[in-house]
């Protein structure tokens, strides 16, 4: 036993030299190397003893963040505050993100679904995209306080005017009628990406957005580095992977239509729609244009915090 723990663990054992730190620590290859010291031993005999000894097969943990912002729990506090008081006025709260891209087209896609036995999907071996079909860019966002999602499928890039019009057609497909005397909406999201608190057309588009709806918007961002704490990853993207489990995304219908149908047992609403447009990358955002928006950073962290007040009130 006492070799098989130098074997499995050699480094907090005291034998980083050990021949298996370098391989696949298979019951196989741990018989054969026990065998060669003089403990003849089969791989069955082995997987009995690490049993017996506490171990057990087990993959790799995402938990190391790496550093945290020193405000990081200050800026959740802060959101949290802000969202409570914005649903106590009755007014609009949303998270949104842009989930994974997917290549569209006959390719793997991971989990099982059932089907009759010895008859399975059958896929492409390689993933290469297809360049006629592409890919998909769904830009979702969850509204918190009604179990709703809207989803924007997107067909070439993830920018901030993409991610902008989306916010904009959940207004116009739910939102509004959800929260028809509204005059004030909450945005919280990450901190990069195409809607990253240093996008500079992120800004001027959210702009455009308050013009067009007279919403006076407040955004908030997660803090560096907690982008899997955005509240939409796990209340509607997760809820939208299980139920394309193990189907091929074949073309871009198929994928809204699978958003579209995705539930849950505390009854998540989503809707979700296909977003033809070409949204064009590299834009530049001069100071003057940038100093033509009505932004208003917050006392607390006004990199991260700020309202966009609308320029004039819609019609």
């Amino acid at each position: 036993m006492q070799a098989l723990d130098c074997l499995v663990d050699p480094v907090t054992r005291g034998h980083p030299e050990c021949p298996l730190r370098w391989t696949c620590k298979s019951t196989s290859k741990l018989a054969e190397d026990l065998t060669s010291q003089g403990h003849p031993v089969s791989a069955r005999t082995v997987a009995a003893l690490l049993r017996q000894a506490g171990y057990s097969l087990q993959g790799c943990r995402k938990a190391n963040e790496g550093s945290s912002h020193p405000d990081r729990n200050a800026q959740f506090l802060f959101i949290h505050d802000s969202v409570r008081r914005l649903q106590r006025r009755g007014q609009p709260v949303i998270s949104v993100d842009t989930k994974k891209k997917e290549l569209v087209g006959n390719y793997k896609n991971p989990g099982q679904e059932w089907q009759p036995e010895g008859e399975p999907e059958e896929v492409k071996v390689h993933d290469f995209p297809d360049r006629k079909l592409g890919k998909a860019v769904p830009y979702g966002v969850y509204d918190l306080s009604n179990d709703e999602g809207w989803v924007s499928v997107g067909i070439n890039h993830d920018t901030a005017q993409f991610a902008v019009a989306s916010i904009g057609r959940w207004w116009a497909e739910m939102g509004q009628k959800r929260f028809g005397g509204a005059k004030e909406l909450l945005i919280t999201a990450d901190g990069g990406g195409s809607n990253a608190y240093k996008n500079r057309l992120w800004k001027v588009a959210l702009q455009g957005l308050a013009d067009e709806t007279g919403l006076k918007l407040h955004v908030s961002h997660l803090p560096p580095g907690t982008s899997k704490w955005n509240k939409i990853e796990h209340r509607l993207f997760c809820h939208i992977s299980t139920n394309w489990r193990g189907r091929p995304l074949t073309s871009y219908e198929v994928i809204v239509n699978l958003i579209a149908k995705t539930t849950t047992r505390t009854g998540l609403v989503v809707r979700a729609a296909l977003d033809p447009n070409l949204y064009e990358t590299g834009i530049k955002v001069s100071d003057e244009e940038l100093a033509k928006v009505h932004l208003k950073p917050n006392k607390f962290h006004g990199e991260w915090n700020y309202c966009i007040a609308p320029r004039r009130q819609s019609s």
